[in-house]
């Protein structure tokens, strides 16, 4: 009887986990834009929703907000898989300074750019967001005449954790998007 008592609660628990929905993501890719000109192949990438009013009361007591940008240029192959090109991943995080008052955001992977520090955070969201122009790879090394597209991922996450648990509780959320087919060569 006790076996059957165990299982029961088991299975009550799977179900409840399984009807139980997330929170609405509010993570999105917003701007995604190729530039393929003569000189590099850049992505400018705006993200929507990367500090969501689920992360504030965690980024007001300390816990710092992150975000991750995974950007992938793949090329185009009619009867055979698509081919990865080249990844960039940017990374950056939100701390909250409680003495200061102060919100700094800082670059933990990708780039170099100097921490932004302000007051408001509005502001640091902003620079949070908006990943700017991303340099994959000289446009050079790429064939004019074959056809390519960009996958971005994006995740923001409280402390930097993003698993199926955290996004369910509302502190980590993920996306996607996909770009438009684009070619080096001009058609005519």
């Amino acid at each position: 009887m006790h076996r059957f008592a165990a299982f029961t609660r088991l299975v009550a628990l799977c179900l409840l986990l399984a009807a139980a929905t997330p929170v609405a993501a509010e993570l999105r890719v917003g701007d995604l834009d190729i530039f393929l000109n003569d000189h590099d192949v850049t992505v400018r990438i705006v993200l929507l929703g990367a500090v969501p009013p689920a992360f504030h009361e965690g980024i007001h007591s300390g816990i710092a907000a992150h975000t991750r940008v995974t950007v992938e240029l793949w090329r185009y192959t009619r009867f055979f898989p698509d081919r990865l090109v080249t990844t960039r991943i940017v990374e950056r995080s939100l701390t909250y300074n409680v003495v200061t008052k102060e919100y700094r955001v800082a670059t933990a992977k990708g780039e170099t750019r100097p921490p932004y520090v302000t007051r408001e955070l509005r502001d640091a969201q902003r620079v949070l967001s908006d990943i700017g122009h991303l340099k994959l790879l000289p446009s050079s090394t790429l064939d004019p005449n074959d056809v390519f597209y960009v996958r971005v991922y994006a995740d923001a996450s409280l402390n930097g954790e993003n698993t199926f648990l955290t996004r369910m509780a509302g502190t980590a959320e993920q996306t996607d998007r996909q770009s438009d087919y684009y070619t080096l060569a001009r058609i005519q």
